[in-house]
């Protein structure tokens, strides 16, 4: 019978001590170190995903985290305060304002990059 007792997700990075610094003091997040080299960040909620190095890494061309936040804007205005650019697509099946956020077609929602180029977002709750 398959019971599985945890899960986690991972993904690649090209550089882990970027990634390590961009999670913990750009985003605030709790980052440790795996005794493979990897680093696991600790999400809000308590969950937690990998990043490994890989040589050969390609950003993800999908979004591998999302960031439920109370406010959009704010959390776009902050992440933008720390040098994180939110305007990553320019494409008319997203349609964003200048600031990156996509207001109508879902739930309110704005895209950014870790430094390996995966991209993550900030989502209204």
């Amino acid at each position: 019978m398959f019971t599985p007792v945890r899960a986690f997700s991972g993904f690649s990075v090209d550089d882990i001590d970027a990634a390590r610094s961009f999670y913990s003091e750009k985003l605030g997040l709790t980052v440790t170190d795996d005794e493979m080299g990897f680093i696991r960040i600790i999400l809000p909620g308590g969950a937690d995903v990998l990043a490994y190095p890989k040589p050969d890494h390609s950003p993800a061309s999908f979004t591998i985290l999302n960031f439920v936040v109370s406010d959009v804007d704010t959390a776009v205005h902050d992440l933008n305060g720390k040098g994180i650019q939110t305007k990553i697509y320019d494409d008319p099946d997203l349609p964003t304002d200048d600031r990156g956020i996509m207001r109508d077609n879902g739930p309110m929602i704005a895209w950014f990059r870790d430094p390996a180029g995966n991209v993550l977002s900030v989502i209204a709750e």
